[in-house]
């Protein structure tokens, strides 16, 4: 049976129950922001890209097993599109959208999105200036759609984005700026600098007067969500899924998803954050969006996010039953236990950011109360998003003892 590290046993969890989540059938409005047919039309045309594939759905058996469950998947989006994350979904996708309708104005007709992959119209693409902000896999996706698809690119980075990170995205052609300050800040910055020089931002986060792309960006991550339920074992839909915080939309996609499909049936959704970035918990204890201040940052980079996207959270404000907060302490065990192939047959490379929600049902478990809050039992199968996998192979040499290539060929 799998050992559970002690530092599971000893969490100091924070949990808020979503008093006003509700279970019935998608809401309409909800589909007004994101529903199937701007999900139907990602799948449609990231479906078409190539090297597009399905990322794997796995079992974690022996932990399952451990933690006294039915099952617990784990969708692993560590090689989406060769880049590492599951944002090649989201980014790249906002700026192919941008593109086509940036040339259609200076064509003066209306272009096709084929077209502009297909790379016919890169004299005009060239144009077109991107730029974001990122703690990192965002980034990412958006300098490799700019590449793909003929755009310029400019992403702004924060202090704490590591040197191998930003390495990545300049080797995709990106022009990469490092500031002081946090996140939020790195996207005040983009936005300013956007205005300034009539370049265009494609961010994974909305705010007011901006609503269009994020909206976009995460209509691209529900073809992960729909990937997972095609997945799933017949007659075993899940009962829970934990996923990742961050600004909120990873996880307002894959609800928007789930209940768009699954209706009053959909699963208990449970958000996870670390407990140094909580602005989904926080905003939903006082009930509206709420700003936290970073004074530290989390080993789980790409969940740094002090303010929460808008759009995500009209979502999860009926659509996600719980929120947690986990520290960072828990990330090595989870990351290694992946690795050493302890929670299933294989072993798994994942990042600092992926394993938060496996990392929250570990020490769920050990807790009696909080499984009981939470509706877990012996019945109950539980479905996680891997959101990433060694994006940083310097910083996952350190906290796993192994490079992930030796891992990934075990």
């Amino acid at each position: 049976m799998t050992d559970i590290d002690p530092a599971f046993t000893t969490a100091k969890l924070q949990h808020h129950h979503n008093m006003s989540a509700v279970m019935s059938a998608y809401p309409e409005d909800l589909a007004a922001i994101l529903g199937p047919s701007e999900a139907t039309a990602a799948r449609e045309e990231i479906g078409a890209w190539p090297g597009y594939a399905e990322t794997p759905l796995c079992s974690l058996d022996r932990l399952a097993a451990a933690l006294g469950l039915a099952g617990i998947h784990y969708k692993d989006e560590g090689n989406r599109f060769g880049l590492g994350s599951f944002k090649a979904l989201g980014g790249a996708y906002a700026v192919l959208r941008l593109l086509v309708r940036e040339i259609s104005k200076q064509h003066g007709q209306v272009v096709e999105a084929a077209n502009v992959r297909a790379g016919s119209l890169r004299e005009l693409a060239r144009n077109v200036t991107v730029v974001t902000a990122t703690d990192g896999n965002h980034g990412r996706s958006v300098a490799w759609g700019a590449q793909q698809f003929g755009a310029r690119c400019v992403i702004y980075i924060h202090a704490n984005v590591s040197e191998g990170r930003k390495a990545a995205m300049e080797a995709l052609g990106a022009e990469v700026i490092r500031i002081d300050g946090d996140y939020d800040e790195s996207v005040r910055r983009a936005s300013a600098d956007a205005d300034e020089n009539g370049w265009f931002v494609v961010s994974d986060t909305s705010y007011e007067g901006y609503l269009e792309l994020p909206r976009i960006v995460m209509a691209g991550y529900t073809v992960m969500a729909a990937e997972a339920r095609r997945q799933m074992p017949s007659a075993s839909a899940p009962s829970h899924i934990f996923l990742q915080g961050g600004v909120g939309g990873l996880a307002a996609a894959v609800v928007s998803d789930l209940w768009a499909a699954m209706g009053a049936q959909r699963p208990r959704i449970v958000i996870v954050e670390p407990d140094r970035a909580d602005c989904l918990y926080r905003s939903a204890v006082n009930g509206r969006p709420t700003a936290v201040a970073i004074t530290e940052e989390t080993i789980m980079a790409g969940l740094s996010c002090g303010e929460v996207s808008d759009l995500a959270w009209q979502i999860l404000e009926r659509g996600a039953d719980d929120f947690l907060t986990i520290p960072d302490d828990l990330i090595a065990p989870a990351m290694r236990g992946l690795a050493a192939a302890d929670y299933s047959a294989d072993a798994i490379v994942a990042g600092e950011s992926a394993v938060a929600g496996l990392a929250a049902l570990i020490a769920v478990r050990q807790r009696d109360d909080l499984s009981a809050a939470l509706g877990l039992t012996p019945e109950s199968r539980v479905l996680l998003f891997g959101t990433e996998g060694a994006t940083d192979p310097e910083i996952y040499r350190a906290i796993v003892g192994r490079d992930a290539t030796e891992v990934a060929a075990a």
